[in-house]
């Protein structure tokens, strides 16, 4: 397979990856294209690497960056903003992790948390409810404090660990 196909290959499937995770397939693609490059590259690559428009190109990159994971960088003597993201595999999962979190976990929890706090006298339909969806909401606070532990310390001993056995 020559670079440009594998280039390519690559840049297509983070995509297609990228919108089952829950983001769209262009912000992923783009994702993946900084990722790959050796060098900051400016808006008009992007574009024309991804064949899109500014102004999609535009949205997708402040949404990258709002997730922390691709930077501005400015270069003496020119106009035009260029863009990198982060390198650090590690780093770059935290980030994601932490974002995930908050856009998908914390949103559940809140939810969890106010259905299952009704008053469930009437009916053992009612009782049920309450005690299943209280289940599910402490299952899910567990989740989100070990996602939290693991994202806060990157360096410690439980994120070694897990690092390890993931290896």
């Amino acid at each position: 397979m020559e670079f440009a196909e594998a280039k390519n290959k690559f840049i297509q499937s983070w995509g297609a990856l990228g919108s089952q995770w829950g983001i769209n397939k262009t912000m992923a693609q783009i994702h993946a294209f900084l990722m790959i490059s050796p060098q900051p590259v400016s808006m008009e690559d992007v574009m024309d690497e991804l064949q899109i428009s500014r102004g999609n190109a535009s949205m997708n990159l402040r949404a990258l960056i709002d997730w922390g994971i691709v930077y501005k960088d400015f270069k003496q003597g020119e106009r035009k903003e260029f863009f990198y993201a982060e390198k650090d595999l590690d780093e770059l999962a935290v980030k994601i992790s932490k974002e995930r979190a908050k856009r998908e976990i914390k949103p559940a929890l809140k939810v969890l948390k106010e259905v299952s706090s009704i008053e469930a006298n009437s009916s053992d339909k009612e009782k049920h409810f309450k005690e299943q969806t209280a289940a599910l909401y402490n299952f899910v606070l567990k989740a989100d404090n070990v996602i939290e532990k693991i994202t806060e310390y990157k360096d410690n001993w439980l994120s070694k660990l897990l690092k390890r056995l993931l290896s």
